[in-house]
C-alpha cells in the first residue's frame, strides 16, 4: 500500500539530511519537518549561509588551516611564534588547542594520519609541505599533537624521522591524554597541560 504521507520533497529533504554524519532517518526527519515550521526567510538564510561556507572557505596556503582568506588568522597574527609549529591531525584539533589558550605558536593540519589499512599513506596527507616548511621557515621546534593511537604513533614516527635530518627540536605532548583518546575530546585543562609541558620526542 502506498504510503499516504509520502511526499517526495520532504523524502528528498530526509535523504539529504541524512547523509550529515550522527544523523539517523528518524533525525532527518524531524529537522526536515522544523525546518518546514519555520519562516521562509529564515530557511533561505539558512541555506544560503552553508551555500556561502562551502564556496567561500578554503585551507590556509602555509598550515592547511580553514580560512575566509589565502592566509588563516593564525598565520596572519604578528603576536604568534612562527618558529614554533604544532602538527595536528586535522582542524578538530586546532580548535581544542586554541581553546585552551596557552599556545602561542604556529599549525600544521596534517589532513589525517598515516593508516596503511585504510589506503592512507604520508603522500596523501601535507607532510611533505611540512618538511619544506622547515627549511623555508627557520622552524626551531616541532610539537607533534597526534592521537595515542596506533596510526597516531605510525604518523608522528614518520614525521620526526623525515625531520631528525634537519636538526629541529622535536617534542610531543606530556602524559595526561589517554591512550586512544582523540584531543577534540580531552578537557581543555588536560589537554593545556599537556601542551605546556610537552616532552622531546623519541628518535
Amino acid at each position: 500500500m502506498e504510503n499516504p504521507i509520502s511526499i517526495q520533497l520532504l523524502d528528498k529533504a530526509v535523504e539529504e539530511l541524512h547523509r550529515l554524519p550522527g544523523i539517523g532517518r528518524k533525525t532527518a526527519l524531524r529537522l526536515a519537518l522544523f525546518l518546514l515550521s519555520q519562516p521562509e526567510e529564515m530557511v533561505e538564510k539558512f541555506g544560503n549561509t552553508l551555500i556561502d561556507f562551502r564556496k567561500n572557505i578554503q585551507h590556509c596556503h602555509i598550515c592547511h588551516n580553514l580560512s575566509e582568506s589565502e592566509t588563516c588568522p593564525v598565520c596572519a597574527s604578528p603576536r604568534r611564534d612562527k618558529h614554533t609549529v604544532c602538527v595536528v591531525s586535522d582542524i578538530r584539533d586546532v580548535m581544542a588547542i586554541e581553546n585552551t589558550g596557552i599556545y602561542t605558536g604556529v599549525y600544521h593540519v596534517l589532513g589525517g594520519l598515516v593508516n596503511p589499512l585504510a589506503g592512507i599513506g604520508p603522500s596523501q596527507l601535507t607532510i611533505s609541505h611540512l618538511i619544506e616548511r622547515i627549511g623555508q621557515e627557520s622552524l626551531q621546534e616541532l610539537i607533534l599533537a597526534l592521537p595515542a593511537t596506533p596510526e597516531g604513533d605510525t604518523t608522528a614516527f614518520y614525521i620526526a624521522k623525515q625531520a631528525k635530518v634537519s636538526g629541529i627540536k622535536i617534542s610531543t605532548l606530556a602524559k595526561g591524554i589517554a591512550i586512544g583518546d582523540d584531543l577534540e575530546y580531552t578537557d581543555e585543562i588536560t589537554l593545556g597541560r599537556s601542551l605546556a609541558n610537552r616532552t622531546d620526542f623519541p628518535v
